[in-house]
């Protein structure tokens, strides 16, 4: 721990004395990044004073645009989503969650332009799904073989058969 700076003593020679005297005693060494340039940091760029804001906002994902031009890119993601998949009741959910946030958006007052999107026609979405994403058709049924109608194969198992009540 540090002592505090005697008086009379000037900040820029103590702060030196401190770190030099740190380095001595071996407390900067092995530390993460010891002897590598500082990431995005590029002698020939312009230096932005915001650099390290900018760059801790991109790893940690955060987005900082107005709700309503987020909604917009949720949208255009959710569309992509849909494109890609295989099973209806999946575009059902998708479009169900995008809905829910377009009304979530649209009740409240945002900062930002306006939003314009209404909740989409789920039917609609999955019709148009449905076009793009043709249902392969099923292989026809053999028909059973002499061998097998001769044993059997040809009548319906007993559990199946059905039973005529008499009234």
């Amino acid at each position: 721990m540090t002592k505090r700076k005697p008086p009379g003593v000037r900040w820029e020679t103590w702060i030196d004395r401190q770190i030099r005297e740190g380095m001595e005693r071996g407390e900067f060494d092995d530390l993460p990044g010891h002897g590598k340039p500082i990431a995005d940091v590029d002698v020939d760029r312009s230096r932005d004073e915001l650099w390290w804001v900018k760059d801790k906002l991109r790893r940690e994902a955060v987005s900082v645009l107005p709700p309503t031009l987020a909604l917009r890119k949720a949208v255009d993601d959710a569309l992509v989503r849909i494109a890609a998949t295989e099973s209806e009741a999946a575009v059902r959910q998708i479009v169900a969650e995008i809905n829910a946030e377009i009304v979530r958006v649209n009740s409240r007052a945002a900062s930002g332009p306006p939003s314009t999107l209404m909740p989409f026609d789920v039917d609609e979405v999955v019709e148009r799904w449905r076009a793009e994403h043709p249902v392969p058709p099923s292989p026809a049924p053999e028909p059973p073989s002499p061998e097998a109608r001769e044993a059997g194969g040809g009548r319906r198992p007993r559990w199946r058969r059905k039973r005529h009540r008499q009234v």
